[in-house]
């Protein structure tokens, strides 16, 4: 099958509760968002032509948090200060898949599991095509490959931890399933369960709260567009073993 297992790791991280962030003050969420995982997958590797989707997350280390003072930037001019409150030295294991993006039928010759599967193994074992963030840009984290379920946890003797409702993440225009979603931009949430330190995710459209944001297009590609190549590089890549970076992309 094609699914991936990584690790995820930082100092610090901040997945933001999107009730806090209105008043300036940013707060993060005690667990990472399917969203922000997803971003970090992507980060690693992505292409128009997959959809991954985020199986579960296992918690490695204690759930503790620290609060920092921030200076955002003020537009009106002067200086501000605000208090953003942070996850301290955070470790996740993280398994995922990929499945064909049938949104985007214009992208149908590049659907190569073994060759993809093949290119997000090796991303993953060298940290990742782009930099990778735990939720915010200025929390920088680190991948690298693992066996999930290995190891031990701080939570493996936990039997269920239960958490309130969060956000789970946006389905785009491009990556919608549902009919009802299909030309929206929609946000999703859920209440997620910790099962000794891990956390299984629903499926996107398995999301029963949720809300359309605006009405969303559908961005095509194509090699006569002259805004994916991607075909041609990642066989290059595939078939040298080489890095996409090192070989022009």
């Amino acid at each position: 099958m094609n699914t991936v297992n990584f690790s995820l790791s930082g100092p610090f991280a901040l997945f933001s509760d999107v009730l806090t962030r209105a008043g300036g003050e940013k707060c993060t969420y005690m667990i990472p968002t399917y969203e922000a995982l997803k971003g970090a997958l992507h980060s690693i590797y992505s292409k128009p032509t997959l959809i991954w989707y985020i199986d579960k997350v296992r918690i490695m280390n204690q759930i503790q948090t620290v609060r920092k003072g921030m200076r955002p930037i003020k537009y009106s001019g002067g200086n501000d200060l605000a208090y953003y409150t942070y996850l301290e030295d955070v470790c996740y294991q993280v398994q995922a898949h990929f499945e064909w993006n049938m949104n985007r039928p214009e992208l149908e010759q590049d659907r190569n599991e073994k060759k993809h599967l093949a290119i997000a193994k090796r991303m993953i074992e060298r940290g990742g095509r782009r930099d990778v963030f735990l939720g915010t840009r200025e929390c920088q984290g680190y991948a690298e490959p693992c066996v999930f379920g290995e190891g031990e946890g701080y939570y493996d003797n936990v039997e269920e931890m239960p958490f309130s409702l969060m956000y789970h993440g946006i389905t785009y225009a491009d990556e919608a399933v549902l009919e009802d979603d299909k030309g929206f931009m929609t946000v999703r949430f859920f209440q997620p369960v910790m099962k000794k330190g891990v956390i299984e995710f629903p499926r996107p459209e398995e999301c029963t709260i949720k809300r359309h944001i605006h009405k969303m297009g559908i961005k095509p590609f194509g090699k006569e567009l002259s805004n994916f190549s991607g075909t041609e590089e990642d066989e290059l890549v595939h078939l040298t073993g080489g890095d996409a970076d090192e070989l022009g992309e």
